[in-house]
């Protein structure tokens, strides 16, 4: 039996040291994965709820200024990648099913064009400027939530936390420059 030194008590004989590692392993592993599916799951009810203003902000764009509507359009496609590897991600772990993940993730995405057309059938005699303030800053202020309570805590747990961090530096990076090139 090869038992690596890490996982041996030297208090133990090696049968007992290994045995009772074994158990712990197997404990950490269904935590662990327990952990992940509800880290996936709360990133994909965020994420839907965060698409649902999304969705009717980005309708309201292109009401507005449709030349507008195509830049803001891309860069929200381009942002709902990460988005669904947050969902998917975590769930994939937990499961080991990528199917099922990534359709976790693609119903979370689905809530941003269902936003656009409810939001756009209740908030018709609101639309303006201040309802559309109002829903940039609540789907801000959703992710920044999640990203920085739920997201960032499980990176540090899972030792990839200077990853999590250069992700999400990188991701501000391209809205910053998505900024700079829209047009005025």
């Amino acid at each position: 039996m090869d038992v690596a030194s890490d996982d041996v008590n030297p208090h133990e004989g090696v049968a007992a040291g290994a045995a009772s590692g074994a158990a712990a392993r197997n404990a950490g592993r269904v935590q662990r994965a327990s952990q992940m599916r509800n880290v996936g799951l709360l990133t994909a009810i965020a994420i839907a709820v965060h698409n649902f203003p999304e969705g009717f902000a980005t309708f309201v764009v292109a009401l507005e200024d449709p030349v507008l509507a195509l830049p803001i359009a891309l860069a929200i496609a381009i942002h709902n990648v990460p988005e669904g590897i947050a969902v998917a991600v975590p769930l994939r772990e937990a499961t080991g099913q990528k199917w099922r993940a990534a359709g976790w993730a693609t119903i979370s995405g689905l809530a941003e064009p269902l936003g656009a057309i409810v939001g756009f059938l209740l908030l018709r005699p609101f639309i303006g400027p201040e309802a559309l303030g109002v829903s940039f800053a609540a789907i801000a202020g959703v992710m920044v939530f999640v990203s920085l309570d739920k997201l960032l805590p499980t990176a540090i747990e899972s030792g990839r936390h200077h990853t999590a961090v250069y992700g999400m530096l990188a991701g501000m990076a391209v809205m910053a420059v998505s900024l700079l090139i829209l047009p005025s």
